[in-house]
């Protein structure tokens, strides 16, 4: 026996009781519910089913709770048991009463199948799991005393074997003391004439790189110098360049002063002539509108001082408020 057959058995334990309980609930709605029906009202004849579905939800509950304190090996105490035998009871009652009402003893007896079938595989059913448990507790106890008796005996040969084991470490590592000694005193030769060689090589190395730092000291110096030499000349040609570029800003502002001077003095000049007798030339007429503009006078003073119409002057003051609407004003004017 081990645990595939305890736990075989267990399935076939809970299925055959499983299937005898709702074979039992099915059978005891199907008888029940007539009765209940008959004794019930007419208006509430929908209420029979719930009686035997009570009485039977209690069952499966009695069945699965043991069930399960079974497998634990607990022990609910009186209560349970009192629930068990109870549910029975009423299952065997509302099952044979229709027929216990009617005399009829064969009713009664095939009636009383299916509850007393129910409440003795509850107890067997209760009876076998309790055993199972049991068996299964002896077994598991069996299969540790027998797991430690072989823990115990492979400690036991581990040890052993760790005795010869460690005898034999020891002679080896006498041996290999008596090497490592001998191996050692080789290993400070060799190391002394390496540290000699690589001390020499470390003071060629080092007089290399004095050699090598003072050269790079000596070209980061040049470059230093060169690099400010660079700078100094660059700072001159930029200095030079903004003397240069303000001696030309100041030549730029005395001449474009002067020019404005000049027109100033020309538009002077024009306005100063006074009102034209007759009609001028086109050309000096327009640089007379242009100075009567740039001078803020009326459209009618300009007028008089060219001798053109008012509306020719006014279209001129128009080109300089606006040149593009006054090209556009010409261009229509010409059509």
């Amino acid at each position: 026996m081990n645990a595939v057959h305890v736990r075989s058995a267990e399935r076939a334990l809970s299925a055959g009781t499983w299937l005898i309980v709702a074979g039992a609930m099915l059978y005891s709605i199907l008888t029940v519910t007539p009765l209940a029906a008959a004794h019930t009202s007419d208006e509430w004849d929908w209420t029979a089913p719930i009686l035997p579905l009570v009485v039977d939800a209690a069952v499966v509950i009695v069945v699965r709770l043991d069930a399960v304190l079974a497998r634990l090996g607990g022990n609910g105490g009186r209560w349970p048991i009192a629930l068990r035998w109870m549910t029975g009871c009423m299952t065997l009652a509302l099952n044979v009463a229709d027929s216990a009402l009617a005399h009829d003893l064969v009713g009664v007896a095939v009636h009383a199948v299916a509850p007393l079938l129910l409440i003795v595989t509850a107890e067997t059913g209760l009876a076998y799991r309790r055993a199972i448990t049991r068996a299964v507790a002896a077994l598991e106890e069996r299969q540790r005393a027998e797991r430690e008796q072989r823990e115990r005996a492979a400690a036991e040969r581990r040890e052993e074997a760790a005795r010869r084991a460690r005898e034999e470490r020891e002679h080896a590592a006498a041996l290999a003391r008596e090497q490592r000694e001998h191996e050692a005193r080789m290993a400070r030769e060799q190391t002394e004439r390496e540290e000699r060689a690589r001390r020499e090589e470390r003071e060629r190395e080092e007089a290399r790189e004095r050699a090598e730092r003072a050269e790079r000291e000596r070209r980061e110096r040049e470059r230093e110098q060169r690099e400010r030499e660079r700078e100094r000349a660059e700072r001159e040609a930029a200095e030079r360049r903004a003397r240069e570029s303000r001696e030309r800003e100041e030549r730029e502002r005395r001449e474009r002063q002067a020019r404005e001077e000049r027109a100033e003095r020309e538009r002077a000049a024009l306005l100063e002539r006074g009102p034209a007798e007759t009609k001028l030339p086109e050309g000096e007429a327009r640089a007379i509108v242009a100075a009567a503009f740039g001078a803020g006078l009326p459209v009618r003073a300009a007028a008089e001082l060219c001798g053109w119409s008012v509306g020719w002057v006014s279209a001129r003051y128009a080109e300089h408020r606006d040149p593009a609407a006054g090209g556009a004003e010409l261009a229509i004017a010409g059509q």
